[in-house]
């Protein structure tokens, strides 16, 4: 969804919602960004109104279905595809309990959440074709080489934060198409940066945990199924969320709606209040403002240290996320910025950065700066 102009948010404007941004230059998103002041004051007010006793738990449950449809508008889809969740764990093991015998085809570096509910299943029925990875990244080659006869699903991570790389998602979907294979792609780390079609990409499932780059608290997650074929699952964790009624609680029998909200498990509110007020602000920006914005400083950062021999893992120039290979001034650096107030993540030798629509050229400069210290204080020795 892209809001009128009277609506939009400038990257100025949504920076100043970001108490911890007078503190600090936050690159760390890939692992949780900081709060936005409009999610914390739904999160402070629905605390007040629980220790004051002036709520009601049925308001609470509403915002479920509020994030649902929210979320839907965001993603272009149907709200009767999307089942809300509390995890991509639990999504992928709900997909991985549906599929048909056949084998399954994944990046051995594939992110846990979805590389393990695949591992947990009876090898024999879907044996899992782990496809080796080069400096951590797994490209749409190397998945799409390991197709079988037998193949019925590939799962993959549309950027991994372990190199920043982006998967070509429409050539994977259209030669798995072809060939009869479904697709299912976690999103975590993309989705509220960059700019999906997913109504184009075609893709059969789509996982995304939304307290990245979504902005939500931790514990909200989606789960897109295809329009036609939601019956085709079954939830994992059958429950009062499970049925049509939604407010049945004792007795009766398992009776499953035809939309993707049989899948739904029972929600922890908070975190569903917290995702609504998130994906309202989500709203007001527009998602190719904010990737060319994101993938600029991305690939800015990752020039500027390569002038002072910095080398990225992954030549990513599309990508929000960097890492580069820091060697064995990586220790240096790291107290550096912590010196500097730069929030980003040292994966040992590496430096992985992420840029939000929050970050800004003075973010940058002060991210290089203190690179380019530790590093020459380093050379000069």
């Amino acid at each position: 969804m892209t809001p009128s102009s009277t609506e939009l948010l400038s990257p100025a404007d949504f920076r100043d919602l970001f108490p911890a941004l007078d503190r600090w230059a936050w690159f760390d998103t890939p692992g949780s960004p900081p709060a936005a002041a409009p999610v914390a004051m739904a999160l402070r007010g629905a605390l007040a109104d629980w220790e004051r006793g002036d709520f009601a738990w049925r308001d609470w449950d509403a915002a479920v279905d509020a994030a649902r449809d929210a979320f839907a508008r965001f993603a272009g889809v149907g709200s009767e595809r999307v089942a809300v969740l509390g995890s991509v764990a639990e999504g992928m093991s709900t997909i991985a309990r549906a599929l048909p015998p056949g084998s399954v085809v994944v990046g051995d570096c594939e992110y846990r959440s979805m590389l393990y509910p695949l591992l947990a299943l009876d090898q024999r029925r879907n044996p899992v074709i782990r496809v080796p990875s080069v400096d951590g990244a797994v490209t749409e080659d190397g998945l799409l080489s390991a197709l079988r006869d037998d193949t019925v699903l590939v799962a993959v991570s549309d950027t991994l934060t372990s190199t920043g790389r982006r998967v070509d998602l429409q050539r994977l979907r259209t030669v798995t198409a072809e060939r009869g294979v479904r697709v299912a792609a976690d999103l975590t780390q993309s989705l509220g940066v960059l700019a999906h079609d997913l109504s184009s990409l075609g893709l059969d499932y789509v996982l995304v945990h939304g307290y990245k780059w979504l902005l939500c608290p931790r514990g909200a997650a989606w789960l897109i199924v295809p329009e036609d074929r939601p019956a085709d699952l079954a939830p994992l964790l059958p429950s009062w969320k499970s049925t049509d009624p939604p407010y049945g609680y004792f007795g009766g029998d398992l009776e499953l709606p035809p939309t993707a909200s049989r899948l739904d498990t029972s929600p922890a509110w908070f975190s569903w209040i917290g995702a609504v007020a998130a994906l309202g602000l989500r709203e007001r920006l527009d998602p190719q403002d904010v990737e060319r914005h994101c993938v600029g400083l991305a690939s800015r950062f990752a020039s500027e240290v390569a002038d002072i021999g910095i080398a990225s893992v992954v030549a990513a120039s599309d990508s929000h996320i960097a890492v580069v290979e820091l060697g064995d001034s990586a220790g240096r650096v790291g107290r550096g910025l912590e010196a500097a107030g730069v929030k980003a993540t040292l994966l040992g030798s590496r430096l992985r950065i992420g840029v939000h629509y929050f970050n800004n050229h003075d973010d940058i400069d002060r991210l290089v700066a203190a690179v380019r210290d530790a590093t020459t204080r380093r050379r000069s020795r």
